[in-house]
Parts: structure tokens; sequence; C-alpha cells
């Protein structure tokens, strides 16, 4: 399986970049895309990233799976983002597995992928009536083909159930062995 990263300028370092890193780890393939008009971003903290893709540059049918991470860009596009919503609405008519965590499930949200679904988000975010069931006290939650967690304190549980859906229980638990958990 391929997986598709959105990064964009401050997304949260921990939840965009650990999750590539513990999917990798995985040996689970994973491609970056951008929807800034650079492909060089500066994360939530400050790091410099060149992504692999730009929007225009990627097709859908290349991947198996989506992740939106959160972080403040969250508030500063989403009233006004396409690409982000437009890609969570493909992957979902297409029936693959869409993961989000902190702010970033209010993308899914924002296009009915939560309504009847169970699901954890950031803090907050949840006032937004997205017609699923919230779980605050949960750090990731996987529901069908929807894979959310709680915030930048969640990313291992977040990759944990990743791997877990993509190769199952045993593969994800000896990542976490692997990094001492």
């Amino acid at each position: 399986m391929k997986g598709l990263l959105i990064l964009s300028d401050f997304c949260e370092d921990t939840e965009a970049l650990s999750t590539r890193a513990l999917l990798k780890r995985a040996q689970i393939a994973v491609d970056t895309v951008t929807i800034n008009p650079s492909k060089m971003i500066t994360t939530g903290y400050g790091l410099q990233v060149m992504v692999d893709y730009h929007s225009d540059e990627i097709d859908f049918e290349d991947y198996d799976f989506l992740i939106v991470p959160g972080g403040k860009y969250v508030a500063q596009i989403i009233d006004q983002d396409t690409f982000i919503k437009s890609t969570v609405k493909t992957f979902e008519k297409d029936q693959k597995l869409i993961c989000a965590i902190c702010a970033g499930p209010r993308f899914l949200g924002e296009m009915g992928v939560l309504k009847n679904k169970q699901y954890t988000i950031y803090p907050g975010n949840q006032n937004d009536a997205f017609e699923g069931v919230y779980h605050p006290e949960l750090k990731a939650v996987t529901d069908g083909l929807v894979i959310t967690a709680r915030g930048a304190g969640a990313t291992l549980d977040f990759a944990y159930e990743i791997i877990r859906y993509i190769q199952g229980e045993a593969a994800a638990k000896k990542i976490l062995q692997n990094i001492a958990y």
C-alpha cells in the first residue's frame, strides 16, 4: 500500500513527520504533497521540509490511503481550501483509508466523512457539527475506513492504528516494540 501525506506551511511537526517516519519504519510507502506554491514548506515549529510533489503533480489512483496532519494551518485555510477537502472526498468515494490527526479531522467533518462515525479530534474542534460520535477520552479511533487521533501526543497511537490497519496487529506491535514505546 502507498500513502499520500498532505504537508502545508505550519503543519504540526510531530503529527506529520513522526507519522511518516513510523510508517517508513514499517516499510509502508508514503509520498508527501503540498498545496503551497513551493515544494519547500515550513512546519509549525520552523523546520524547512522539501515535499515530494506539488498538488498538480499527483494522481490519486496511485495511492491507497490519505493522511491529513493538524497544525495551525488548518484554521488558516479551512474556509477557502478546495484541494484537501476534494482529496478527502475522492478518497472516500473510492473507498480508501482516510487518516487525520489533531485539527486535521475538521476537513473530514466538513466533507461529511465523520457522519455516523466514531472519531476523536483536538479538544475544542469537536464543537463543529460533524454528526459523528466524538470520543474525547481516546487518543486514536478507527471506524471503518477512517482513522482519527487527538493531537501531537497521540502520534504514536495514530501511526499504530494506520500500521495495524494496513499490516495487522503483530506488525504494529513490532514497530512500537522497536522504538521502545
